[in-house]
């Protein structure tokens, strides 16, 4: 059930089972000691507590509630989401050169989230098994 933060419903990780669940060829996994969900042998989205690293980097902007880690098609999108939500999204120097954004899931639309990780497994998934995928959306 998504909890309300700033006047508007926020995602839980409930919503991201959910989602990730309904892909295609999906599953849920630890990875770490934590959730992950990968399509066939890739990762698309995890749950990404923030290391003293990161938080030594991100200083006292840092964080304090959920972090999933989600992959993106590329450093572009990445670079994107930060600049346009820098509220939800964001990154540390551990994901420098890494096609992956850091969001904050406690303001993170559901739709939002559920069109983030529609959009990770569509780059993660095998070319056939997302184009089927496209092909039975209305």
């Amino acid at each position: 059930m998504a909890s309300i933060a700033y006047g508007v419903d926020v995602a839980s990780w409930d919503d991201v089972r959910t989602v990730a669940s309904a892909l295609p060829e999906t599953s849920e996994s630890a990875m770490h000691g934590t959730a992950g969900w990968r399509v066939k042998d890739k990762s698309l989205a995890w749950e990404r507590p923030l290391r003293s690293s990161d938080l030594e980097a991100l200083g006292p902007d840092a964080p304090d509630g959920p972090i999933l880690a989600v992959r993106v098609a590329d450093i572009g999108v990445k670079d994107a989401l930060v600049a346009d939500d820098p509220d939800v999204y964001f990154t540390t120097p551990h994901f420098n050169g890494y096609p992956a954004i850091l969001v904050r899931l406690d303001r993170i639309d559901p739709a939002e989230l559920r069109e983030l990780l529609v959009e990770a497994w569509l780059a993660r998934a095998p070319k056939r098994l997302a184009r089927a995928y496209l092909d039975e959306l209305p």
